[in-house]
């Protein structure tokens, strides 16, 4: 059997995928927002998911 690949060490892995369909407005938001500070758009919607715990 062989051995599991060992990725790059991180303190926060993040094991778990999503996939989701946006609007045109939906992603145009998304890039706004990733161009003004300069972030992924997966960082970007991160820090949406992250605002949510806010509310």
């Amino acid at each position: 059997m062989a051995a599991k690949k060992m990725g790059r060490p991180t303190d926060e892995p993040k094991p778990n995928k999503l996939h989701l369909r946006l609007s045109d407005v939906d992603l145009k938001i998304l890039d706004d927002y990733c161009k003004r500070t300069g972030k992924t758009r997966p960082e970007g919607a991160r820090d949406g998911i992250k605002c949510l715990k806010q509310k």
